[in-house]
């Protein structure tokens, strides 16, 4: 467990001290966010904080590169490097999202190249189409998850940590260094994102930590039980991205609108606040949920085929059910009431 270790401790350090720097570089390069109606802050933001968590990640991976034993690590870097470059071009001059969209797939295809993929299908078309669909939408979905002071941010350090316990334990040190590094990066970021924040981390980090958590879930192998189970197990835990993306995905389509180019406060988050939470209550919500489906996907891991599919069942139903409570229950009970005419 060593490396992991000095992973986790090396990206954290760099994070902590590389943050307050972007923060005052940030202004100077015109990388800042602006108020507009559909964001909660109130002030410009410096919008370079992607750099600090993409800086540590990358500099203690390449640091310690000579203790890493698989070939597949250079396209790893080399894809989010990728990613990490379009999210900084857009927060920046801004870029289309055919562009943006683009640019994931090609990253997509360098780990494909490179044999990081799924391999659970019968046809090999069957497990290309999967992995694109897995690294592109899990790049978008922390993408759209970051709309709140710490909240892309925590939620990748909880499914980064669960990647990392599930790694470790599977024995496979390599893949859970990946997972630390994630980690240490993000808990130093969110030193300083954390409500009230004092930075962002912009498209920059939050499609890098997608990408990674994408090439890392599909990393992931889990020896003492089938793949006929343990293919839930990344997707239960990156349970509250895909979750969030799912609502907005339907919410936006129900009202006729394009989901990747309509802004809006339509995700959980802001759901919760107009029921009446604070936002580090909604934050924090959402890394409990995420705590959730980590211990559930820790279940999956250990289940036998009929546990397994029961666990992944039970979760899916409530996943469900939370999209019919936020997407029609709430919306319905917080219509205006009908004024009804006087009785005679």
């Amino acid at each position: 467990m060593i490396v992991p270790i000095l992973v986790f401790i090396g990206a954290l350090l760099i994070a902590i001290a590389a943050t307050p720097v972007a923060r005052r570089i940030a202004p100077k390069l015109g990388v800042m966010d602006h108020p507009n109606p559909r964001k909660v802050h109130a002030r410009p933001m410096p919008l370079l904080g992607g750099a600090a968590i993409v800086s540590a990640s990358l500099l203690t991976l390449l640091l310690l590169h000579d203790r890493f034993e698989f070939q597949q690590l250079g396209s790893i870097l080399l894809g989010a490097a990728l990613v990490a470059l379009l999210g900084f071009y857009d927060d920046r001059w801004g870029l289309r999202p055919i562009l943006k969209l683009i640019g994931q797939i090609v990253a997509a295809i360098i780990l494909i190249f490179s044999g990081v993929k799924v391999t659970a299908l019968p046809e090999e078309w069957m497990n290309l189409t999967v992995t694109l669909v897995w690294v592109v939408g899990l790049t978008n979905s922390l993408n759209l998850l970051d709309n709140m002071d710490g909240l892309s941010s925590g939620v990748a350090a909880v499914c980064a940590s669960f990647f990392l316990v599930m790694a470790a334990v599977s024995g496979q040190i390599y893949v859970g260094a990946l997972a630390a590094a994630l980690l240490g990066a993000t808990l130093g970021f969110l030193v300083y994102n954390f409500n009230p924040a004092s930075i962002f981390m912009g498209d920059t980090g939050s499609m890098f930590l997608g990408f990674m958590l994408a090439a890392i879930g599909i990393k992931l192998r889990f020896p003492a039980n089938v793949p006929f189970v343990t293919w839930m197990v990344p997707i239960i835990v990156m349970g509250v991205p895909i979750f969030d993306t799912t609502l907005v995905f339907i919410s936006r389509l129900r009202r006729g609108k394009n989901p990747l180019t309509t802004p809006g406060k339509d995700h959980v988050s802001h759901r919760l606040v107009k029921l009446g939470f604070t936002t580090r209550e909604a934050v924090m919500t959402h890394y409990l949920i995420s705590g959730a489906y980590g211990m559930v996907a820790i279940l999956v891991t250990q289940a036998i085929v009929l546990e397994g599919y029961l666990l992944g069942g039970a979760t899916a139903l409530v996943s469900l059910y939370g999209l019919w409570f936020f997407e029609f229950k709430q919306k319905r009970d917080s219509s205006p009431a009908v004024p009804q005419p006087p009785s005679s």
